[in-house]
């Protein structure tokens, strides 16, 4: 597997202000119907990640997942194999949606100095004690190298 595999490049747009036209911020588009990148969402959430902090690895069995960095700066990392990681950096200023595929374990790792903010749309909505979703271990991956950013 590639990383092209798993990325999804975004679309920015510059917003301007009404009365002189200067550029006032900007849009990613993230989900359109006709974009076919995924059917109709089942659900969508934003989750927050402190500074330095990791979650997961955990992988889900029936879902698929797509994340976006919408503020900060976050790091993914899926196993691809038995000692292959990628690593997907994706933040609010470069925007990407990072496709996570059901039984592809995944972690990530907010190296921002700031809480970072991530846009999760699935195809399958959590129910509680549904368990479809495993906690796994990345033993080999060296997590260390995240510490002096």
């Amino acid at each position: 597997m590639s990383i092209d595999d798993f990325i999804i490049k975004l679309e920015k747009h510059n917003t301007k202000d009404i009365q002189d036209q200067h550029v006032n911020g900007s849009l990613s588009v993230i989900w359109r119907d006709w974009d076919q990148i995924i059917e109709s969402p089942k659900m969508v959430y934003v989750s927050s990640v402190n500074p330095k902090e990791i979650k997961g690895p955990h992988l889900h069995t029936k879902r698929n997942s797509f994340f976006t960095c919408i503020h900060g700066k976050v790091i993914f990392i899926l196993k691809t194999g038995i000692d292959e990681y990628l690593e997907i950096e994706s933040n609010s200023e470069e925007p990407i949606m990072i496709k996570v595929p059901k039984n592809i374990p995944s972690a990530h790792i907010n190296i921002d100095q700031n809480v970072s903010r991530i846009l999760t749309l699935a195809d399958v909505a959590w129910k509680p004690n549904d368990n479809e979703m495993k906690n796994v271990k990345f033993d080999n991956y060296d997590w260390n190298k995240w510490n002096n950013l």
